[in-house]
């Protein structure tokens, strides 16, 4: 059983590494995900999933806290899903973000499951 606190900072930190990764070295993270036409769009999705991250991680240890890290876990997974699902399929991005939604339904079973285990 794991805990919603665990969920949220693990979650936290998946999102803030995986946001700055593009602001920190961006070659890098074009030469995985491919070229990128809007740097700003880049730049900013980028900065949400850090500020993301860094919510997730600090509200983890209080009970209101937690609620608002699982809210924000939960729709940040369920849109970056169905982006990520919609346009790999189209081809309109690169086939690798077929992985990060594998990674997105990873977090949605890991909050249900902590759903669950905090209901019963």
């Amino acid at each position: 059983m794991t805990s919603s606190a665990t969920i949220a900072r693990a979650h936290g930190w998946f999102h803030l590494v995986t946001g700055a990764w593009p602001l920190v070295h961006r070659r890098s993270f074009e030469g995985v995900t491919g070229p990128k036409t809007d740097v700003w769009l880049l730049q900013t999705v980028s900065g949400l999933l850090v500020t993301i991250g860094w919510a997730q991680i600090r509200a983890a240890s209080t009970d209101p806290g937690g609620d608002v890290a699982r809210r924000l876990g939960t729709m940040t997974a369920l849109t970056l899903l169905a982006i990520d699902l919609v346009y790999a399929t189209r081809g309109r991005i690169r086939r690798v973000y077929f992985v990060d939604a594998g990674f997105q339904i990873l977090w949605l079973a890991a909050w249900h499951r902590g759903d669950r285990d905090s209901a019963g």
